[in-house]
């Protein structure tokens, strides 16, 4: 990987060497590097951060390892993050309400309508207090995920695992978080500075504050995926995860591409914290999510 005259350059290497491909920098949004033999100049690196580009580094089981995301230039940095060291408590926990609320809603969307689950999960939005001091969004993740496949089809969710299912979530979650990252960034915010995460040695606790509402949209793309008979993170369904990043979803009154929306929640996000305004506007995907027919290719 190599840039000439602001045009990133995909080299294939020995014995079948040759120029793969050329896209200009300032076109590129993220950069997904998965090869262990993959190398790449200095100078690609800096002009792909220039022009606002995201790099994620895949460790040697296929999932995202590291990002290399641009400082900020914006004009008000400084004062950004002095707004954010100074948002009260109580509007943190707000803010949080909101984004549980917002998470479970989702997590609804994703269950056919006739559902009990999602019935329940929507009667649960109700009870979320400031902060979810009652933990409303635990309760409702182990309903969510019991009746998140097909109807008969058990599932397990796990983090920390690299195989199958939970792997391509895990990838998925990845990439958001990389592209909610960027956003955050691009809006003059830290992501180090969360309003719930709070581990010390996590430096994109805002941006994991920001992806719980995004979560589903990646779990319904996953259950797509092995309804329709892939089971494995491999090319195929990388590419399709990926995708996620250009999925119509609604932020306020305007609908486009989930990078876009990003932006515009994110500059919701700043007016929140200045207290200009109290709601925030977070992405709703606009396309059906319940979508998995029929229901024998997910047992």
């Amino acid at each position: 990987m190599a840039v000439k005259l602001d045009q990133l350059q995909l080299w294939r290497a020995a014995p079948e060497s040759g120029l793969v491909a050329s896209i200009p920098c300032e076109d590129i949004g993220f950069v997904v590097v998965d090869n262990p033999g993959a190398t790449y100049s200095h100078d690609a690196l800096a002009r792909l951060i220039h022009f606002g580009a995201v790099v994620v580094f895949c460790n040697e089981k296929h999932l995202p390892a590291g990002l290399l995301l641009p400082l900020s230039d914006h004009t008000e940095v400084v004062w950004r993050l002095h707004e954010q060291i100074a948002l009260r408590k109580p509007a943190r926990k707000q803010l949080w309400r909101q984004i549980v609320v917002a998470k479970i809603r989702s997590q609804a969307a994703n269950l056919p309508e006739d559902s009990s689950a999602r019935r329940r999960l929507l009667a649960l939005t109700r009870e979320v207090k400031s902060g979810d001091v009652t933990n409303v969004e635990a309760h409702a993740a182990k309903l969510y995920w019991s009746a998140w496949l097909c109807p008969g089809t058990p599932f397990h969710r796990d983090p920390n695992s690299s195989e199958g299912v939970n792997a391509m979530l895990n990838y998925g979650y990845a990439i958001i978080r990389a592209a909610v990252a960027r956003a955050l960034v691009s809006a003059g915010l830290h992501p180090a500075l969360g309003l719930h995460h709070r581990n010390r040695g996590n430096p994109f606790c805002l941006a994991d504050d920001m992806l719980e509402p995004l979560r589903p949209l990646v779990e319904r793309a996953v259950r797509a995926l092995k309804c329709g008979g892939q089971t494995v993170l491999e090319p195929a369904s990388k590419r399709e995860l990926l995708s996620l990043l250009t999925v119509t979803v609604r932020v306020g009154d305007q609908a486009g591409p989930l990078m876009v929306g990003l932006h515009r929640t994110m500059a919701s996000l700043v007016r929140c914290i200045q207290g200009e305004e109290n709601r925030l506007l977070l992405p709703v995907c606009v396309e059906p999510t319940w979508a998995c027919e029929p229901e024998e290719t997910c047992t």
